[in-house]
């Protein structure tokens, strides 16, 4: 007889939409049983191309992404989505939930949207991201769009885990280029120029042209611009090319599995500190013992740093 555990994971392999939704809650809650799921979906995952989407709010990421879902869903591709969204200051849910976005897609049992707040998360939002991630690569979506709320460093951290990144650029939303973080620019695939029928694409693809002419180039690869008006479904077609032929160039390189194993790293030191944080900070005692020697630091009755041998001594980790 398998477990109740091993029988929740043959559902989500079996694509089944309840069962996927119960393991996104419980990860979302950090539901111990969540861990022991993923533990045994794991060698069911790897399938999955994950394609991050970043960029500033007014590009048009959610536009994109309809669009995005709709191309490969014509092509035949499962796809899932996890768009992560601002949290709301009275519920702490996600405000821009998956029942406003893209409703043309609700009937179509092809895709699977998820919102995700931006707060609540102990231990950060990339790590939960990145396990919802690996469960829908095991519920056998073969595309994962992961659509972010900013251009922030917890955006960088989520596309990390991407396989392809796009940043969204629009005109006439100032210097953007010139504002963007190296990071952004380090981790970017594919730049795409959104709302290109408007003034100033061709000043905007100019100055992307010399900024990434100054990067470094990863694996010899020097990332693409596509132009593409969201809206009206143009230039679509030539972005998913130019994701294709991203994806089977990093697949194909020497350094494809020593990428997979720095990603690994990164992802096991993520979540060693997110393991200790719940152990630290995971019950009402140890949140009340934070909350009282936050207190006594402000007012100057303790430093910080006795404060913190103090929780780590508390909990049996200094």
């Amino acid at each position: 007889m398998p477990t109740p555990v091993e029988s929740w994971a043959q559902q989500i392999r079996a694509g089944e939409v309840r069962a996927i939704s119960r393991a996104i809650t419980a990860i979302e809650n950090h539901d111990p049983v969540a861990d022991e799921l993923l533990k045994t979906l794991f060698y069911s995952t790897g399938r999955a191309s994950i394609i991050g989407i970043t960029g500033a709010p007014g590009t048009g990421k959610s536009t994109l992404v309809d669009r995005l879902a709709a191309a490969y869903r014509r092509a035949g591709k499962t796809v899932g989505i996890i768009a992560v969204d601002p949290t709301s200051p009275f519920t702490g849910g996600a405000i821009l939930g998956d029942r406003i976005r893209m409703q043309g897609h609700a009937s179509d049992a092809g895709i699977f949207i998820r919102s995700m707040a931006t707060r609540g998360f102990l231990g950060g939002l990339a790590r939960a991201t990145a396990d919802v991630s690996l469960l829908l690569d095991a519920a056998g979506k073969e595309i994962i769009l992961i659509e972010t709320v900013g251009v922030g460093q917890d955006e960088v951290d989520i596309v990390r885990l991407a396989d392809c990144t796009l940043v969204l650029l629009v005109p006439g939303l100032g210097d953007d280029v010139q504002n963007m973080k190296a990071g952004l620019m380090e981790i970017g695939h594919v730049f795409v120029i959104n709302k290109s029928d408007r003034e100033g694409a061709d000043r905007l693809e100019q100055q992307v042209h010399a900024m990434l002419e100054l990067a470094h180039e990863s694996d010899g690869w020097r990332p693409a611009i596509a132009r593409t008006i969201a809206t009206e479904t143009k230039g679509i077609d030539i972005l998913i090319a130019e994701i294709a032929k991203f994806l089977a160039r990093a697949k194909s390189s020497p350094e494809f599995y020593s990428r997979e194993a720095d990603h690994w790293s990164r992802r096991l030191v993520e979540m060693i500190e997110s393991r200790l944080l719940e152990k630290l900070l995971g019950t009402k005692e140890n949140k009340d013992r934070l909350s009282t020697l936050a207190v006594e630091v402000a007012q100057r009755k303790k430093d910080p740093y006795a404060a913190v041998d103090e929780i780590l001594s508390c909990t049996g980790t200094h």
